[in-house]
């Protein structure tokens, strides 16, 4: 009788009521998922974590910026999640799944049959396949940060001039009050205030391309197409510019390891006089800020953290969370928009070629990885030489 499984939809009502207030912290946001499926006067009791749905601002349109437009569009915080399957480290015979993305609901969900007493799934539609449902029982869940996208009704007038959004609130505690919105779009950058609700340019940034904006303790921090990385302030919106390194000609990453650290990754091509691009040549610059002293300092260790670049913005992660071999270590960075197949770069790689210079970030060349879908989700395949592993994150 101990080895069945408990019924947990006959717990006494009295106690039933008191879950839910002690799952009301965003660390928690997943046990409320687990315990909506367990039956459906469970499903009725637990409301769906807002965590997961995000925050949802209603903003005025900005297509036709500079013009005033009447139309609305919605600004969306998205919180990010890696899934990873919970498989026996010694089992060399299962592949470890993973998958990298924000969360949706699903409309219907409080009204659906469970298949199970306990069902905890969620749907992902990989290109080319049919959609699948994961556990998320059989699954250990890593969160990633937040993303911002905006949704609009004339998504494809502007789509092509949008290159990203940020937020920040206005009060320390961040919940309601007044915001700042920052949007990258075109070649300005566009501001809009909670207290006058208009889309504005930002007219003491220089105008050229942005090629990354993000936010970092409570500053906007923006990287220019000329190499400058420019600091915001969400109040006055003054703008200062950062002590750069040697000037490079590069593509700039700006990626935040939580509120830690600030990381810049310089990709860049060490032989631009040559006649034709070679991926597998590229170097990469790897900056820490110090915000004392308002400088970048270059570094060649990250300690345990991989930075991944490119698809759903840039996020870090602790190595520690990853599976034993497979194919992605600590102190590494992994573009996801460079191609269909990539590779890890570390510090100082043995390339083999006397014109390389050793003491930079290259290409390793150890464990290839396929992109295999960007969308809705990203879906990445390792292939582990020493193990003979795939690994789809």
């Amino acid at each position: 009788m101990s080895s069945k499984m408990p019924d947990w939809s006959q717990l006494p009502v009295e106690l039933l009521h008191l879950i839910p207030k002690n799952l009301e912290d965003e660390d928690y946001c997943f046990d409320v998922v687990h315990a909506r499926s367990v039956c459906r006067s469970w499903r009725s009791l637990f409301p769906f974590p807002s965590y997961l749905l995000g925050q949802s601002y209603s903003l005025p349109s900005f297509a036709d910026f500079p013009l005033e437009n009447k139309d609305l569009c919605t600004l969306k915080k998205v919180p990010l999640f890696l899934f990873r399957l919970r498989a026996p480290p010694a089992s060399a015979a299962l592949l470890s799944k993973y998958f990298l993305g924000g969360i949706g609901r699903d409309e219907s969900e409080d009204h659906m049959e469970l298949q199970s007493p306990l069902q905890c799934s969620l749907k992902v539609k990989i290109r080319g396949s049919e959609p699948t449902l994961i556990n998320i029982l059989d699954y250990q869940i890593i969160p990633l940060g937040y993303q911002y996208r905006m949704i609009g009704s004339d998504h494809e007038k502007w789509i092509k001039y949008f290159r990203g959004v940020v937020f920040l609130p206005l009060n320390k505690e961040g919940e309601g009050g007044e915001f700042v919105v920052l949007l990258n779009y075109s070649e300005v950058l566009l501001v809009l205030t909670s207290a006058e609700m208009r889309w504005k340019r930002l007219t003491n940034v220089p105008n050229y391309q942005c090629m990354d904006l993000v936010t970092f303790r409570g500053r906007f921090y923006a990287a220019l197409l000329t190499g400058k990385i420019v600091v915001i302030d969400p109040y006055s919106l003054e703008v200062t510019p950062l002590m750069p390194l040697q000037p490079l000609r590069s593509s700039d990453h700006l990626i935040p390891s939580g509120n830690d650290e600030l990381f810049l990754v310089e990709h860049f091509n060490p032989f631009p006089e040559a006649d034709e691009l070679d991926f597998s040549k590229l170097a990469c610059r790897v900056s820490r800020l110090d915000e004392e002293a308002g400088k970048w300092v270059e570094v060649s260790d990250l300690g345990d953290r991989v930075l991944f670049i490119g698809n759903f913005g840039n996020v870090c992660c602790s190595a520690k969370e990853l599976p034993d071999g497979c194919g992605v270590s600590g102190n590494s960075i992994l573009f996801t928009n460079i191609g269909n197949v990539t590779f890890a770069y570390k510090y100082g790689v043995q390339t083999g070629r006397a014109e390389d210079v050793v003491n930079t970030w290259r290409s390793s060349t150890q464990n290839r990885v396929t992109i295999l879908s960007t969308s809705p989700v990203l879906a990445l395949r390792l292939e582990c030489q020493a193990e003979n592993l795939d690994l789809d994150i």
